[in-house]
């Protein structure tokens, strides 16, 4: 059987229906991943900022 290693504490999980919180090893795990996103603890890396250009350009008054 297919295991991998659980994101959070790399506990080995089996990759398989039996496996409720899978790709974590328990709820607990679940829940402190999804508690290091909504805290901004995770980023996404971008190597240059996009270029920004507004979609409507305002309208003098």
């Amino acid at each position: 059987m297919k295991t991998v290693a659980c994101p959070r504490c790399q506990k080995a999980v089996p990759w398989s229906a039996e496996s409720r919180f899978r790709p974590f090893c328990s709820e607990r795990c679940k829940h402190m991943d999804l508690g290091a996103w909504a805290n901004d603890e995770y980023r996404i890396a971008n190597a240059e900022p996009p270029d920004y250009e507004p979609a409507v350009s305002p309208k003098p008054d």
